[in-house]
């Protein structure tokens, strides 16, 4: 008997037959009558063409699947067997699969599971991927995870059970153990999008940059709109030491609401390691933009902020950075530390002179000090010497009622704690100059070893305290001739 599909190609054939017989009838002149019988004999078989189709479509689907009918009847016959004998393998096989085919996932794990107990089934592949997949769909990983290794041990190249088993293990970040299972996945399936992604973040994890940049490269040309695996190729680029191809992907992804924080953050690092302020403190503020930043990278966004602006010396906006921070977190990294000192700073005018000036600035700072520093006695600055960027020194000569004298003044650009060698260096220059006494200055603070150094010597060491006091002193003065004037 035929099948739906013969009946429809032999339908087919002999209207094709019909056509050309009308055809070559038209072009004889041979009887009207004739040609419109044949017409209207074509339309007939038409007729019955579309009724065979649609009658064998409903019995059995253009694929010749079993029909719903057909279905029910096999299922009826499977739940007669197990009622004679629930351990029947054929059976139950037939039951799970018919409720894995309706994805009701529950009753197949259940029914896959009694097979691999009972066993006997001549499909164990079939049996244990399809409970491995149906646990998974129940969210029961350690299940999953060992019907999966079964079935590999029955099929070893699968693509669906590497994958599967490679993805949990990735989940549990085995990373070693994800890459395995993974490789063997795109060799059974090369252009699978997901298998190279995770295959790619795999090597990412386990450092190797070359491999993770080849394997994401390849699943982004398969799923472009997969941003996150295009941030860590980014980050493949900048470990590998291609910083500007890295630097190209965070400038793209900016933008994104879901990886732009993150990404802004990154490329505002980069910017800042280059030195490049303004660039990063565009990056850290496009960042700041997103709604939804996770409190870490918001912290290190608004840290970062205020670095750039420290960089620029830019004090008025490093403080309310520093202060939000500070309320959110005091104990965020040098937060307390730095806004102490900033506060200290934008309050003293000189004091931030002194720190973060230009070396004009600071050197013409230096000369008031000098000048300021011996009230009763005539002051005669001879030679100025900024022998590095962190400190400058200052020869004068000072005559007072009681003495006189070459004097040497070691202005030290720190906050932090000035040891014992700067000093020893200091003396080793009071010796060339001959100079009878030597002044060293710091907002900071010396080491019990540099004091201990100076205490036979004709070095006297101002701290923080002390040079804070003459630096508002100046001030004082600078403001009374303001008035007068």
């Amino acid at each position: 008997m035929w099948k739906g599909r013969d009946v429809f190609y032999a339908g087919v054939n002999y209207a094709e037959g019909t056509f050309l017989l009308v055809c070559f009838l038209l072009f004889t002149d041979n009887n009207i009558m004739l040609i419109s019988l044949l017409i209207v004999g074509i339309i007939l078989i038409i007729v019955i063409i579309i009724f065979v189709m649609a009658a064998s479509h409903v019995k059995t689907g253009w694929g010749g699947r079993k029909t719903s009918k057909e279905s029910n009847a096999s299922l009826k016959e499977a739940n007669k067997r197990l009622a004679q004998n629930p351990k029947d393998p054929q059976a139950l096989l037939t039951v799970a699969n018919y409720y894995y085919q309706m994805e009701a996932w529950e009753n197949a794990y259940k029914t896959y599971g009694t097979l691999t107990e009972v066993g006997g089934s001549n499909d164990e592949f079939t049996v244990y991927s399809r409970h491995g997949a149906c646990a998974l769909k129940l969210g029961l990983t350690d299940a999953a995870y060992e019907s999966f290794t079964v079935a590999r041990s029955v099929r070893q190249n699968d693509f669906d059970v590497n994958f599967n088993l490679g993805l949990m293990e990735f989940q549990k970040n085995n990373y070693e153990k994800a890459a395995a299972f993974l490789l063997v996945a795109r060799t059974a399936n090369p252009e699978d999008a997901a298998a190279l992604r995770y295959l790619g973040h795999a090597c990412f994890k386990m450092n190797k940059y070359k491999e993770a940049m080849t394997f994401i490269r390849q699943a982004i040309e398969l799923a472009p709109d997969d941003k996150e695996s295009l941030y860590v190729l980014g980050e493949c680029y900048f470990e590998a030491g291609q910083t500007d191809q890295s630097l190209k992907i965070f400038t793209h992804l900016r933008p994104d609401p879901a990886i732009g924080a993150i990404a802004s953050l990154f490329a505002g690092n980069i910017h800042t390691d280059q030195r490049q302020y303004d660039k990063a403190i565009e990056d850290f503020e496009i960042g700041l933009k997103h709604d939804d930043i996770k409190p870490d990278v918001l912290m290190e966004l608004r840290y970062k902020l205020a670095v750039c602006y420290i960089g620029l010396n830019d004090v008025p906006k490093v403080l309310p950075l520093l202060r939000q921070i500070h309320n959110d977190n005091p104990a965020y990294k040098d937060v307390s530390t730095l806004l102490t000192k900033y506060q200290e700073l934008n309050s003293n005018k000189n004091l931030q002179i002194f720190l973060m000036g230009s070396s004009a600035d600071f050197v013409a700072l230096c000369r008031k000090v000098v000048i300021a520093y011996y009230i009763k006695g005539k002051v005669k600055i001879t030679d100025i010497s900024v022998t590095r960027n962190d400190w400058t020194d200052i020869t004068a000569e000072v005559n007072t009622p009681r003495w006189s004298d070459i004097v040497m003044f070691r202005f030290i650009r720190t906050q932090g704690v000035v040891g014992e060698l700067i000093l020893r260096d200091f003396q080793s220059h009071l010796k060339d100059l001959k100079a009878g006494k030597g002044i060293c200055v710091t907002v900071g603070t010396f080491s019990d070893e540099a004091k201990h150094f100076t205490e036979a010597r004709l070095i006297d060491l101002i701290e923080k305290d002390k040079f804070t006091s003459i630096l508002k002193n100046i001030e004082s003065r600078a403001q009374a001739g303001d008035a007068k004037k």
